[in-house]
């Protein structure tokens, strides 16, 4: 179950290296990363790294679980009423998310549809040359 609501949390003992030391972490709701979502503009995408980094900014904390933001995002593709644009969500490598409805053959439709090119060669296809279309928050 995903929680609906944002919570900030001290980084769990066995985290704290992932993170790069102690502090707090945030553990977003559907909510709050879907409005991140909703800001990134057609011919755009970002990775889950870039999405946990700029919610770790706007939260001020010194990061943010990347499991609890790929819950988040398995919520809004999965959720019909909402239309959030989810599939301009790459994985931080550029790959594309299988997780997603239809996985990632459904995914690569609708970026290719913005006009993304995708190399399928890999065994996880992946936006070719995905570094030069990321949004920025600033």
């Amino acid at each position: 179950m995903v929680s609906q609501e944002d919570l900030i949390v001290e980084i769990p003992e066995n985290r704290v290296k992932f993170f790069g030391g102690a502090g707090k972490m945030l553990l977003p709701s559907p909510a709050t990363v879907g409005t991140l979502i909703k800001k990134i503009p057609e011919h755009k995408i970002i990775t889950t790294g870039l999405l946990c980094k700029e919610l770790a900014g706007q939260f001020k904390v010194r990061g943010t679980c990347p499991v609890t933001t790929q819950k988040a995002l398995q919520a809004i593709a999965h959720d019909s009423s909402e239309k959030l644009p989810y599939w301009r969500v790459v994985n931080t490598n550029g790959g594309l998310i299988a997780r997603f409805p239809g996985g990632a053959e459904r995914q690569a439709a609708l970026l290719r549809k913005e006009g993304f090119a995708i190399d399928t060669k890999q065994k996880v296809p992946k936006v070719k040359n995905f570094s030069e279309s990321l949004a920025s928050f600033d």
